[in-house]
């Protein structure tokens, strides 16, 4: 089975908002991006188990002329209160790299 680590080129995570967080992922190649922009194993579920978000606030945005696809979702603390351990979601992404896409 191949990871997202394995199969993206870049994975990335950063604030969208004090409330929001977001996570891009970039594919290596069009058929990459056909293959895995919607596999469940990036979905709703996911986030709410790695994450905490409730799945209904989870959002997906495929992109397709870059092969990326971009998902949001509300963060589990807000940016900057007093329990937060990563600020600006800079390290948040880490958790999705070894999730199982095949």
């Amino acid at each position: 089975m191949a990871s997202v680590g394995e199969i993206c080129s870049y994975v990335r995570s950063k604030n969208a908002g004090p409330f929001w967080v977001t996570f891009d992922l970039f594919f290596k190649d069009r058929e990459d991006f056909a293959r895995y922009a919607r596999h469940p194993a990036i979905g709703p579920e996911t986030f709410h188990r790695l994450f905490g978000a409730e799945p209904s606030q989870v959002k997906s945005f495929p992109v397709e002329s870059l092969n990326m696809v971009k998902i949001s979702c509300v963060r589990p603390t807000p940016s900057g209160s007093r329990v937060e351990r990563d600020l600006h979601s800079g390290q948040m992404f880490v958790r999705l790299l070894d999730i199982e896409l095949d």
